[in-house]
């Protein structure tokens, strides 16, 4: 297990734009299971409810006349481990993480969950540091970006304006079937085929997950279809 030099959290405090009063709190946010005994995971489910009330707070400022449905499928959006991964990629959490041997080994410092569970702890840690509120200060201001490109439109997925558009037409849902998986337990890839039974239509996509794969799939689709109806 090595850690990050005191220059390298001295960046990172810039890149989060908060500065700790307490070093150890930061170390102990870095600090991945795989590490030892002193690690991150209470501080990450701390950081997990002050992060999504940030992103509600900021939803229901930012889109006065979305209902509660939209507005938490909004907030799922931008709290998931992807996106909270990508918040902490362009940090460059990665380079600060101390992880253990295996988890290194195996590529542990540039995984979504790792990162997204790290930038989760280390909100966790500023509400230790500083109080709840400069948590949420905090957490707004990394999600900022997020919360402004989100639409209530993106909390419509490719799957349910697929079966929206079959409804519509009274033709057969879509099946989804996994035609392949590939990959470590830990890097997995799922390829999926989407088929319209009323229409004879296939098409296929691969993902990190069946899910994903199964709404790129539909999104193919719907490409497929809209053209066929345009042409």
């Amino acid at each position: 297990m090595s850690e990050p030099s005191k220059p390298q959290l001295d960046a990172l405090q810039g890149r989060l734009c908060y500065q700790f009063s307490d070093l150890a709190l930061l170390k102990r946010a870095l600090t991945h299971r795989s590490a030892g005994k002193h690690h991150n995971e209470r501080l990450e489910f701390l950081g997990d409810a002050i992060i999504g009330l940030a992103a509600a707070a900021a939803f229901y400022d930012l889109f006065p006349d979305a209902d509660e449905g939209v507005l938490s499928r909004l907030r799922a959006l931008v709290v998931s481990g992807h996106s909270l991964a990508a918040i902490a990629k362009d940090m460059d959490l990665s380079s600060c993480l101390i992880l253990g041997e295996s988890e290194r080994k195996s590529g542990g410092r540039h995984r979504d969950s790792i990162l997204a569970d790290t930038l989760e702890a280390l909100v966790g840690a500023v509400a230790l540091d500083s109080g709840p509120e400069k948590a949420l200060e905090v957490a707004a201001g990394w999600l900022r970006s997020a919360v402004e490109s989100a639409s209530p439109n993106d909390t419509i997925d490719a799957k349910t304006q697929l079966q929206e558009w079959c409804q519509a037409r009274g033709e057969a849902l879509p099946e989804y079937t996994v035609v392949e998986v590939s990959g470590s337990d830990h890097q997995q890839s799922f390829r999926v085929c989407c088929r319209l039974p009323s229409r004879q239509c296939e098409t296929e996509a691969a993902g990190t997950s069946r899910r994903r794969a199964e709404k790129s799939a539909a999104a193919e689709m719907l490409s497929q279809v809209s053209g066929q109806a345009n042409g």
